[in-house]
């Protein structure tokens, strides 16, 4: 299954149009007249361009290239249409100024119209007549660093083990298409989730199909094709390996294994015959395999070190994990020795792909119900609380992950200043866990304690002065701030200003029925309409002032001038953090540490007498 990599390149268009297009030389004129390489000019980028189906296409941007040039070359490359598309980077939409893209970025071509039914054919990212493939080595790393320096070497081992014909191996588990890649010895050394083979994804190879690329995913504050750079921020933020996540990076990848599924077939995997040849590149998360014996599943927890239950649980906090079941995490027995900890079991957090959500949702912490998460911190993991520094954090994902959306950054900074303020108060884990989850009463999910104090911040921003005279005088338009390194940001939400700034669904719905929904969601033609939202007016919940707002606002606007963030469809969703100005953000911020400090004094005196309780969540594992 080895993908021959010294055969002919097909192509559609005359190999001198693709040269001029591309650089791409020869390689028999290469072999006869060897030289090192030139040096790129001054302003000229390499960037991997991903269409909504999947493909990807690496190509130089010149200085004076705009999305025009990138959609004709990857017309030509790829055939594919680019007619209706908008070239996205994050949340801004891509036009005539490039000039900020940085080396190794990923781009997205994405169709200006969402409103469609999933029985749309996708477009198959290489036809049976065509195949390109451009001057990209096997695995690049996208946005390296030093921080990469782990993975560096793991892809060295898996180039080479590919080259001595090694092929990976598929991971029938779970919902999205995954592969163990091994070295020369055939060890699986990393875990490769392409973007395009998620649940939902056009070429996810187990049946979940029916969104493109940006739509929302099995949870909606996360895109389809975007868990990847989840995964790399959880490695980014935990600093110094304090809680073991394995090493990850961003990659674009190619080889034949990759799974692309035929619109012929009914969007179900090409027949066997048909992949044995053709090599796929894809962009993917490349994870550092851990070995390991067995998950937090399958092993009681009573074992397990109180310092790696905390550090893992203190990582969940700071980036919202709302995912975090016992399945995903491994549990190595270490017979010969003590671990880090001093005990003989050593913990592996892994599948942060749920992530620092768009949005505040329910999360689901597998490790309220351990007793290690009723012990006080130690003095250690304190000074380590202490330490953070959520604007450094943002700084950190702006820079190696510049396509992060500017709502998940808010979420981190967000959850930082909380857990910063939760510790310092005293309150141990799983207090501050239970402080961020939701609960069902009477019926209905109620907001949590942490979400309670976001929307009393957003009434008292509200109140000040500047905006209540705003809102007096009707300025109702959409949002912007200005982001340092994405650009304008435009939220098509519309709502009252600050009217508490979230949505609840009346009738009661069970945990479960949410991932029902997201799959019944794809046979609706119309899945991306905003329904009437029930808008909080205040805190005093469940009764509440309310009212309803219409439909989306933004439906006459003209596509092309939609933000990337506008596609997002309403949710369960008690408070959003988009939509303020940089003014309003920094006016929230201030107010939310001051209601915080009252919520958490209160919190304090109820914790001693306050029982464990069992909670439903929302993500269960079977």
């Amino acid at each position: 299954m080895s993908p021959n990599l010294d055969s002919a390149i097909k192509t559609q268009v005359p190999a001198l149009l693709l040269r001029r297009l591309f650089g791409v030389g020869r390689r028999d004129d290469a072999k006869q007249l060897p030289r090192p390489p030139a040096p790129p000019p001054v302003g000229r980028r390499r960037v991997f361009v991903q269409t909504e189906t999947g493909c990807v296409l690496g190509m130089d941007l010149d200085r004076g290239d705009n999305a025009h040039t990138v959609k004709r070359r990857l017309q030509l490359a790829l055939n594919v249409p680019t007619g209706g598309t908008s070239l996205t980077f994050g949340d801004r939409v891509l036009e005539n100024d490039l000039s900020f893209i940085r080396p190794d970025s990923p781009l997205l071509l994405t169709r200006n119209s969402m409103n469609r039914s999933c029985s749309t054919p996708c477009l198959c990212p290489v036809s049976k007549d065509f195949e390109q493939k451009d001057c990209s080595g096997l695995v690049e790393i996208l946005g390296c660093s030093s921080s990469c320096v782990r993975v560096k070497r793991l892809v060295d081992d898996v180039v080479t083990a590919i080259r001595s014909g090694v092929d990976p191996v598929p991971i029938g588990s779970g919902l999205g298409g995954s592969y163990y890649f091994r070295n020369v010895t055939g060890d699986r050394i990393a875990i490769v989730k392409p973007t395009d083979e998620e649940p939902f994804a056009p070429n996810n190879p187990k049946g979940f199909v029916g969104r493109a690329l940006g739509q929302p995913g099995l949870k909606k504050s996360v895109r389809v094709g975007e868990t990847g750079f989840r995964e790399v921020a959880a490695y980014l933020l935990d600093h110094e390996n304090f809680a073991n996540v394995p090493a990850t990076a961003l990659v674009k990848i190619t080889h034949s294994i990759f799974n692309i599924n035929c619109p012929v077939n009914g969007g179900n995997p090409a027949p066997a015959h048909d992949q044995k040849h053709q090599v796929n590149s894809k962009i993917a998360s490349f994870q550092q395999f851990i070995a390991h014996d067995f998950d937090a599943s399958d092993h009681g927890t009573s074992s397990f070190p109180v310092a790696a239950v905390h550090r893992i649980g203190i990582l969940d906090i700071r980036i919202f994990n709302t995912d975090r079941h016992a399945g995903n995490v491994l549990v190595r027995k270490l017979n010969s020795g003590t671990g880090r900890f001093g005990c003989q079991t050593e913990l592996f957090p892994i599948d942060h792909g749920m992530c620092l959500p768009e949005n505040l949702e329910d999360p689901y912490f597998e490790w309220i119900h351990w007793a290690q998460a009723s012990i006080p911190f130690s003095e250690e993991e304190l000074e380590y609380i202490r330490n953070l520094d959520p604007m450094k954090d943002v700084a950190l994902l702006r820079r190696e992950l510049p396509m992060i959306r500017e709502a998940c950054l808010r979420v981190l900074i967000l959850c930082t200043i909380f857990l910063k303020e939760a510790a310092a108060f005293g309150l141990c884990l799983a207090e501050i866990g239970e402080m961020m989850t939701r609960e069902f009463r009477g019926m209905e999910e109620e907001p949590s304690q942490l979400e309670v104090v976001c929307m009393e911040a957003r009434k008292k921003v509200a109140e000040w002065e500047p905006f209540s005279a705003a809102a007096e005088h009707g300025e109702d338009v959409d949002f912007q701030f200005s982001m340092d390194m994405l650009g304008e940001y435009n939220d098509a939400i519309r709502s009252p200003r600050f009217n508490g700034s979230g949505t609840k669904v009346s009738s009661f719905r069970s945990p479960l029925s949410k991932l029902v929904e997201s799959v019944n969601e794809g046979n609706d033609d119309h899945e991306d309409r905003y329904e009437p939202d029930l808008l909080y007016a205040g805190l005093n919940v469940p009764n509440v002032p309310s009212k309803y707002t219409g439909k989306n606002g933004n439906a006459t606007r003209s596509a092309m001038n939609r933000s990337a963030d506008e596609q997002l469809p309403s949710s369960m969703c008690f408070v959003r953090l988009s939509d303020m100005s940089a003014e309003e953000w920094s006016l929230f911020l201030e107010k939310f540490q001051e209601l915080l400090k009252e919520a958490l004094q209160e919190r304090s005196r109820a914790a001693a007498s306050q029982r464990m309780k069992q909670r439903l969540g929302t993500s269960c594992k079977f």
